[in-house]
C-alpha cells in the first residue's frame, strides 16, 4: 500500500484524538483507550488493503467484528473499539474529511449485561475492621477504606484528593472525575473520625508529609498509586473473609447499591457517583431488586 495513505489514516486518527483532548476533556486513559483501539483498527484496514477511511463499508466492519472476536476479545472491548471507530467517524464527517459513513446500517454489538458485584453490609462492616490503627499506616488505610465506602469514589479519584479537598467541619470531600469534572461528595461520620484520626495522629508521622498536597502518602511520603489501593483493598478483604474477586470498584458498586436498598433516591446516587447519564447508574438499581425478591420471598406469607 502506498505509504502517504497510510500516512493519511493515521492523520485523521491524530486529527481526532487532539480534538478529544482539546475539545472533550476526556481523561489521559480514555483517550489512550480510543488511540489504541483506533490503531487496531487502521492497522486491520491496512491488512485488507483498504487505503482510506471512506473506502470501509458496513462488511468491513463486520469483518472487523468477526476478527477482533476470533483474536479472543470480549463482546465488551468489542463494543467499546466501535464506540471509538464511531465517534471518530462523526468527527471527520462534521469537518467534512469523508463522504460516507458506513455506521449508518450497522449496530454496535449488545453488550452483555451484567450486574455489579455487591459486599453485603456485614461484610463491608468486617472489611472497614481489618485495618491496625495502632500503626500510621493502618491509620491510613482506615481512612481510605471509609471514605471509598462512604463516597463510592473511583480509586483514580481517591489517589488525586488533596488535603485542601476535603472539608470535615461541613462534612464533604471533593473529587475530581472523568474529564476533570469535580463534584462534591457528603462524608458520614464514621469516615469523618476516620479521616480526623489520620490527619492528626498518622499523616504528621510520615516522611516528607509537609512537602505534599496529596491526601494520602506511601510510607515514603509520596502519592499513592492506584495499584497501592489495589492492595490495601486485596489485602483487607481477605483477611476480612471476603472471596471472589475485589477490587476498589466493588466499594462503589457496594456504596451504590446499599444507598439505593436503603431507599436514596437515584438522582441523587446518579450526582454522587458522578455519572453523566442516570442510565449508568440504573444498573444499580437491577441489583436492588434482587434484595426486595430476597424479602418478598422470606416475608411474604404466600411466597
Amino acid at each position: 500500500m502506498n505509504e502517504s495513505k497510510i500516512n493519511t489514516l493515521d492523520e485523521f486518527v491524530e486529527s481526532f484524538i487532539n480534538y478529544l483532548l482539546v475539545e472533550c476533556g476526556l481523561s489521559r486513559n480514555t483517550i489512550l483507550s480510543y488511540s489504541r483501539d483506533l490503531q487496531i483498527f487502521t492497522t486491520f484496514l491496512i491488512s485488507k488493503d483498504i487505503s482510506d477511511f471512506d473506502s470501509v463499508r458496513p462488511d468491513t466492519i463486520t469483518s472487523f467484528i468477526i476478527s477482533e472476536k476470533k483474536r479472543g476479545l470480549s463482546i465488551n472491548s468489542i463494543t467499546r473499539t466501535i464506540v471509538a471507530i464511531r465517534m471518530l467517524y462523526k468527527f471527520l464527517l462534521s469537518e467534512g474529511k469523508l463522504q460516507s459513513n458506513p455506521f449508518t446500517v450497522i449496530d454496535s454489538p449488545k453488550l452483555w449485561k451484567r450486574l455489579p458485584e455487591v459486599i453485603s453490609v456485614h461484610k463491608i462492616d468486617d472489611l472497614l475492621s481489618i485495618p491496625n490503627t495502632s500503626m500510621k499506616l493502618g491509620v491510613r488505610n482506615k481512612a481510605i477504606l471509609e471514605l471509598m465506602y462512604a463516597t463510592g469514589a473511583r480509586v483514580s479519584e481517591v489517589v488525586a484528593i488533596q488535603t485542601d479537598w476535603v472539608n470535615l467541619e461541613y462534612r464533604y470531600v471533593k473529587c475530581r472525575g472523568k474529564g476533570s469534572k469535580e463534584r462534591i461528595v457528603p462524608l458520614g461520620t464514621k469516615a469523618i473520625e476516620s479521616i480526623q484520626n489520620y490527619l492528626k495522629c498518622a499523616r504528621p508521622k510520615i516522611k516528607n508529609s509537609g512537602d505534599s498536597t496529596y491526601l494520602f502518602l506511601s510510607k515514603a511520603g509520596k502519592p499513592l498509586r492506584r495499584e497501592n489501593i489495589w492492595v490495601v483493598v486485596k489485602n483487607c478483604a481477605l483477611k476480612a473473609g471476603i472471596h471472589g474477586k475485589i477490587s476498589p470498584h466493588k466499594l462503589r458498586h457496594s456504596f451504590a447499591t446499599h444507598l439505593l436498598e436503603n431507599g436514596a433516591d437515584l438522582r441523587a446516587v446518579q450526582e454522587m457517583l458522578g455519572h453523566v447519564n442516570v442510565s449508568t447508574t440504573q444498573i444499580y438499581t437491577h441489583v436492588g431488586k434482587h434484595h426486595l425478591k430476597a424479602i418478598h420471598r422470606q416475608y411474604h406469607p404466600r411466597a
